[in-house]
């Protein structure tokens, strides 16, 4: 996006507030994360709702954003040096947040790195397996007779939830004691099998009470109880 001030995406959701961060998002597991993140470091922003119900973003003003078409999206106006950054990726826009404001992530550069192992867990795993689960469970794909995909899907889910399981074993959050952005950006994820999906007996969800538990402790976070319906749902 090379002016941003003149962006497309300023003529379909115009700024009330253009001094803020402007988010474009819709209320899915990988849209809340970015409003949960800026309800937890306090950045003032004001929030879009893209509604992928009806395409928008494939609308051009969206692909200005975008050019792969998928909520979450950033403009922030005070970006590296005081000039405008955009950035789509939800992972990405975490690790921006985190890195703007001092919040949400180690400082012990070791600790960091670990952080973002557990980020890329969720970008490369979590997200993928678990929305095509969801597909084939309680979506349009539930309609294919083939059940393979399914299966497919399912094991892989509980053996992603395993993972964590094991990861929080002996821990409150994913990094300890702290919370940071790879709890964010995993727990809207297992909250959606459960709420979204209804598929807490098909997957055996109680068979992995510290996922759970750690679930349930990041979603009643007020920051969290916020975040998870910004922007409305239409």
């Amino acid at each position: 996006m090379d002016d941003l001030s003149q962006t497309a995406i300023r003529s379909r959701w115009p700024a009330k507030h253009p001094e803020r961060l402007q988010l474009y998002s819709f209320p899915t597991p990988n849209g809340v994360k970015v409003a949960i993140a800026l309800e937890e470091v306090g950045l003032p922003y004001e929030a879009h709702l893209v509604n992928i119900m009806k395409d928008e973003t494939r609308t051009h003003e969206f692909l200005s954003l975008n050019p792969n078409g998928k909520i979450p999206a950033i403009v922030d106006p005070d970006g590296p040096g005081g000039k405008p950054l955009a950035l789509f990726e939800s992972g990405a826009i975490l690790v921006y947040l985190a890195e703007k404001t001092g919040r949400l992530m180690p400082k012990d550069a070791a600790l960091r790195y670990e952080t973002l192992q557990w980020v890329f867990f969720q970008m490369a795993g979590i997200g993928p397996m678990f929305g095509q689960f969801g597909f084939f469970f309680k979506f349009a794909g539930r309609e294919i007779e083939d059940k393979r995909p399914l299966e497919r899907y399912a094991t892989e889910s509980k053996r992603l939830l395993g993972v964590l399981e094991e990861r929080l074993a002996q821990r409150e959050w994913i990094m300890g004691d702290d919370y940071t952005i790879a709890d964010i950006i995993s727990f809207p994820w297992v909250r959606a099998l459960k709420t979204t999906y209804e598929a807490s007996s098909f997957l055996g969800l109680d068979t992995y009470p510290k996922v759970m538990g750690w679930m349930e402790r990041a979603a009643a976070r007020p920051a969290s109880q916020r975040g998870l319906n910004i922007p409305a749902r239409p």
